[in-house]
């Protein structure tokens, strides 16, 4: 217990610089007494820590001072970087963030494929994909943890086609999708991108100094708001349960008697012809306006 909250109160100056010692005591609920004891036998072992007396005072470590390369081992560094992550996604405290930053800048700089971190591997690629995907994914990737600017050739959803220079902030997968939110130079604000719509990429020789943003800030709903998404019931026959699980997510589907239901909002646009992509086994029980819609749709197949 005693080295594992030394290793905390550590990890707790590298990411403020500065504490207090009442808050070392109150986080980790220990005395003030053995706090100075940890910050002392830490000091002994060679880590720059100073404590400044007075008013504005406090416990701090050197702003020069980084974790020695040999500090963790691989699979700890993976281990300490996946717990971070999944702390950071749910709590998006400043601290955990901070942490998780500076303890991957001292990852050991082994040769990464596409979108590793640690023992998670992500393929991004489409089924047939030439590496075309894989590359530009790579490219995301290293300017958002390297903070490199990149210029692309990007082609919007209504077609219209521009190259601009952005710097990427964070990587976002969602519904299978992968998506760039950077800041965008062209139009001076924050973009999200969605990189299967990136023609090409270029990695500048210009670095960007992140500013400080937090998870709320990011629009996780895209291009579809409120408004623009309709309350759907379907019905789903279970030769098609697979594909549906894909497409709606295992936990939006329940059984009711003999029925598979879901019940969810999704974006109108494109609803009717993934409807009928199932062949009929996903009906529309509500709204009427979209099951008219789709009996419509079949009726010109026919036609």
């Amino acid at each position: 217990m005693k080295y594992r909250i030394m290793v905390k109160i550590l990890m707790t100056l590298l990411a403020k610089r500065k504490v207090t010692a009442k808050e070392i005591a109150d986080r980790y609920e220990i005395s003030l007494r053995t706090v100075y004891r940890y910050i002392e036998e830490l000091s002994i072992s060679g880590i720059p820590i100073d404590i400044e007396r007075g008013r504005y005072g406090g416990i701090k470590i050197s702003d020069a001072y980084k974790l020695p390369a040999g500090y963790f081992t691989r699979e700890e560094y993976s281990s300490a970087i996946n717990a971070l992550r999944a702390w950071a996604a749910q709590v998006g405290d400043e601290a955990t963030v901070s942490a998780l930053e500076k303890i991957e800048r001292q990852q050991k700089n082994d040769k990464r494929e596409l979108a590793v971190c640690a023992d998670i591997i992500v393929d991004g690629d489409n089924w047939g994909d030439a590496g075309v995907f894989t590359e530009k994914m790579k490219a995301c990737e290293k300017a958002v943890n390297e903070c490199i600017s990149v210029t692309i050739d990007y082609l919007s959803r209504s077609g219209e086609h521009s190259r601009r220079t952005i710097d990427p902030y964070v990587l976002i997968l969602k519904r299978n999708v992968w998506y760039v939110y950077a800041f965008c130079h062209t139009k001076q604000d924050f973009r999200t991108f969605k990189i299967g719509r990136i023609r090409k990429i270029w990695l500048t020789d210009k670095n960007f100094v992140k500013k400080p943003i937090t998870r709320d800030q990011i629009p996780l709903d895209f291009y579809y708001s409120s408004d623009k998404l309709t309350a759907v019931t379907l019905s789903i026959e279970r030769s098609a349960l697979s594909d549906a699980e894909e497409w709606l997510g295992v936990d939006a589907i329940e059984p009711r008697g003999d029925s598979l239901i879901c019940e969810m909002q999704l974006p109108a646009e494109g609803l009717v012809n993934k409807i009928l992509s199932f062949g009929g086994a996903v009906r529309v029980v509500s709204p009427q306006s979209l099951a008219d819609s789709v009996r419509e749709a079949a009726k010109r197949f026919l036609d």
